[in-house]
């Protein structure tokens, strides 16, 4: 993937307030949400993003957008719903870092992205653009009829010579069973040029047993470019498995695959061949997890 002059990222899901545990007794407001964290690194590391999503009128989502246009995110494709609210999550940790989530989301606004007024505008620009970014995730959390106006755009995107990136990012709790997020997940692969799916999250699906196996399920071998994240071993990219480079001490654990994948991304626009995007994503992964929240406060050490 070779990036062309002036080249439009699209991503286009769910952002949310995240609650994180401080130093003390009390809770830290951040944001977050796996779209909008792959989001602002590739703002971060100088492509030109764009959030496409649903947020409501409230402070709160004000404030949000405010702090994505901050990180230089693009936020003329949210829409805003009067009657809703931002999604909420709050994030514990264990001793070893490992993640657990609680979620307020089922009014949020960006459920209803693909039928609020002004839909059909937003459908029109993201149409435009050079790559389009989503995941299981988005997925999940739009109903029927707006997974299939987003698997129309990912239709749009490449009838127009764009590229489309899917994540695989699967939350059991978001989906009635297995059998529907693999259909859906399965219908979103055929439309997609790249894919980003996590050897844990096709295992607790059902289909996988390894690597290979996923890349295999994915298309891998049939024109798609495949990276099977593996969490701590590294990820498996052309059939290679492309070892983390550097052991990072976890603080948390959360955002660590966007993360990897905005790394992955950036380095693909900029011409880097699949394995030397790997490992620009283990670099930006490993960097995210020594911190704490999904999308840490940019320091002199972050390898933009």
């Amino acid at each position: 993937m070779n990036r062309t002059a002036g080249a439009v990222v699209t991503v286009i899901g769910e952002a949310m307030l995240e609650l994180s545990r401080g130093t003390g007794d009390g809770w830290n407001l951040r944001y977050g949400g796996d779209v909008i964290n792959t989001a602002v690194h590739l703002a971060r590391s100088g492509d030109h993003v764009r959030l496409a999503s649903a947020m409501g009128t409230d402070p709160m989502s004000a404030d949000l957008c405010d702090r994505w246009e901050k990180e230089g995110v693009d936020t003329s494709l949210v829409l805003r719903a009067a009657d809703s609210l931002p999604g909420l999550y709050a994030i514990e940790t264990d001793a070893s870092g490992e993640r657990s989530f609680h979620y307020w989301r089922s009014e949020a606004a960006a459920r209803r992205m693909f039928a609020l007024p002004g839909s059909d505008a937003m459908v029109a620009q993201a149409a435009q653009s050079d790559l389009l970014y989503f995941s299981l995730i988005t997925l999940a959390i739009l109903p029927d009829e707006g997974r299939e106006a987003l698997l129309s755009l990912c239709e749009q995107v490449r009838a127009r010579g764009g590229k489309v990136a899917f994540d695989g990012n699967y939350r059991a709790r978001l989906w009635p069973d297995a059998a529907t997020a693999r259909h859906w997940r399965d219908r979103a692969i055929l439309l997609s040029d790249m894919g980003l799916p996590t050897l844990a999250d096709e295992v607790e699906m059902g289909e996988a047993d390894d690597a290979q196996d996923a890349a295999t399920r994915w298309g891998a071998g049939d024109g798609r470019e495949v990276v099977v994240k593996l969490g701590g071993d590294g990820c498996m990219v052309d059939g290679q498995v492309v070892a983390i480079p550097q052991k990072i001490a976890v603080v948390d654990s959360s955002g660590a695959g966007d993360a990897f994948n905005g790394g992955y991304l950036h380095a693909r626009l900029a011409g880097a061949a699949p394995v030397d995007a790997a490992l620009a994503g283990h670099r930006l992964a490993g960097w995210n997890i020594g911190h704490r929240g999904a999308i840490p406060a940019r320091d002199a050490a972050a390898p933009y």
